[in-house]
């Protein structure tokens, strides 16, 4: 069990579209949309997490078509919030707008964020501790995944806020956004070789 709760630390802490895009949020609007977004994210990654358990996922991704639409629509929104993380200037943003994305906007993100498939997959097929009893191991799975998912990405929610509070010169805020897209074109590449 240790493993496997090291396993979520890991694989949830790195920067993937979910962190990127709340850390964005903290720092363009402050807490409280950044609580909004943090929920639609949450209940986004357990319907994920769900449509991964109960195989619904794997269903809808064994059609060649439907999971190569999937893939393209995914790559290519990531790919329009990395471009748009790294032009969007002197000022820390994950995408410039007059209001905040809310708890829609986390759902749909994780809708279309490949890694939370990938993570999902990985944890509920991999690292067996109850073999005896699977409906306890996902239950104890489920519990453990967000109790670390909350905290790594509460903590990467304030993190964006200690930005926006910093006020760095343009430069510096220009060079974060250039690493978050950065950071997000891996995540899009490792998607693409992987798949």
């Amino acid at each position: 069990m240790l493993t496997f709760a090291a396993a979520v630390f890991f694989l949830i802490v790195t920067p993937g579209p979910g962190v990127l895009s709340l850390a964005g949020v903290g720092s363009a609007f402050g807490a409280r949309p950044g609580m909004r977004y943090l929920a639609g994210l949450f209940l986004g990654t357990n319907a994920v997490a769900l449509a991964v358990i109960s195989g619904v996922a794997a269903i809808v991704l064994a059609s060649p078509v439907l999971r190569t639409v999937l893939f393209a629509a995914s790559t290519a929104y990531l790919v329009y919030l990395a471009f748009r993380i790294a032009t969007a200037g002197g000022k820390i943003a994950i995408i410039p707008a007059s209001r905040a994305p809310g708890i829609r906007g986390g759902l749909a993100l994780q809708a279309l964020n490949p890694k939370a498939y990938v993570v999902n997959t990985t944890l509920f097929t991999g690292f067996s501790f109850l073999p005896g009893s699977p409906a306890a191991e996902i239950a104890l799975k489920l519990v453990i995944v967000n109790a670390i998912w909350l905290v790594l990405h509460v903590a990467w929610l304030f993190a964006g806020i200690g930005l926006r509070r910093l006020d760095l010169p343009p430069g510096i805020q220009r060079g974060i956004n250039v690493a978050m897209a950065a950071s997000m074109l891996l995540v899009v590449a490792l998607a693409v070789f992987a798949g």
